[in-house]
């Protein structure tokens, strides 16, 4: 089966003076989901550029688009807390029309661990707080009311009425590659979400990080199968720009299909593109971009270079 394409927008550009066409133009294109970013602010050079918030920008989107699927990529606990962040979710659903994924992830420290002004929590108080982050957060959206009372968060009579358009509950995308976090995504999650192995990222190749993607797929099933579900009912989504040589695929369609071909082949179903941004890491040509939009699809379904 050829991967689904799917794009990720950066929330960088005012509303009315091209933001919005932007996520028109996702869906002209016919990608499958239309994802931006949940941060508060990201590395540089976006840190001290314009930014907007994740929520807002996807309710915009869901204004002027009617079939794209939208959704975060990805939310993490850093400055969310399951309960008001479900009501944001439930909301959006409904505005969508039962369009929304969430992504969600353990986050990283930087930018948005320290903004509260806190210390950025160690790697095992990160982990703690995103199991039990998704966990309450799938509660707050299949049930009308809530109580709960964990280690790091808590719910009390928290309403969820009417609940989510998607049932039982919108789709959760769990990004994740160690073993706890792959327990997550196979506990909870419809999708599941790699960037690569991040120790290849910058110093790998390729074809190194195409076996590491492989064995996370792998494991994944294993994680599944180990929670009684079936592998092949759970996405598998590969966020591009961060695998060895990250602008190679967009030098042609050619190009394109070739890597997303070989991903396929190691399991991915998703593979999600950046818009492009200029004097960015994501500045390739906006001419190219499109036609892998919507050339690339149809070469892969007919089993094009692999």
């Amino acid at each position: 089966m050829s991967p689904r394409l799917s794009t990720v927008i950066l929330p960088v550009e005012r509303w009315h003076t091209g933001g919005g066409e932007t996520w028109r133009r996702a869906e002209d294109l016919g990608f499958h989901t239309a994802y931006t970013y949940d941060h508060l602010s990201w590395r540089v050079p976006f840190r001290d550029r314009t930014w907007f918030g994740a929520v807002p920008t996807l309710t915009a989107a869901a204004g002027v688009t009617r079939r794209v699927r939208l959704g975060t990529l990805v939310t993490s606990p850093n400055f969310r807390h399951p309960v008001p962040f479900a009501k944001e979710l439930m909301s959006l659903d409904d505005i969508s029309g039962g369009r929304l994924t969430v992504g969600i992830g353990a986050g990283a420290t930087g930018f948005d661990a320290e903004v509260l002004g806190r210390r950025p929590w160690e790697p095992r108080e990160r982990f703690a707080r995103f199991e039990e982050f998704v966990g309450l957060l799938d509660r707050l959206l299949t049930r009308d009311a809530t109580t709960f009372e964990g280690e790091f968060y808590a719910a009390s009579e928290a309403r969820g009425i009417p609940g989510c358009v998607q049932r039982p509950r919108l789709p959760f995308a769990v990004a994740a590659t160690g073993p706890r976090g792959l327990r997550v995504a196979a506990r909870h999650g419809q999708a599941w979400v790699t960037t690569g192995d991040w120790r290849l990222n910058e110093t790998g190749t390729p074809q190194e990080s195409l076996r590491a993607v492989r064995g996370q797929v792998e494991r994944l099933g294993a994680a599944l199968e180990a929670e009684g579900r079936d592998p092949a009912g759970v996405a598998k989504i590969l966020l591009t720009g961060f695998t060895p040589e990250p602008a190679a695929p967009f030098a042609s369609v050619d190009a394109f299909v070739d890597y997303a071909g070989r991903y396929a082949e190691a399991g991915v179903d998703e593979i999600v593109i950046h818009w492009p941004i200029p004097d960015t890491i994501f500045g390739y040509d906006p001419a190219v971009f499109e036609r892998i939009a919507l050339e690339a699809p149809a070469q892969l379904g007919a089993g094009g270079p692999a």
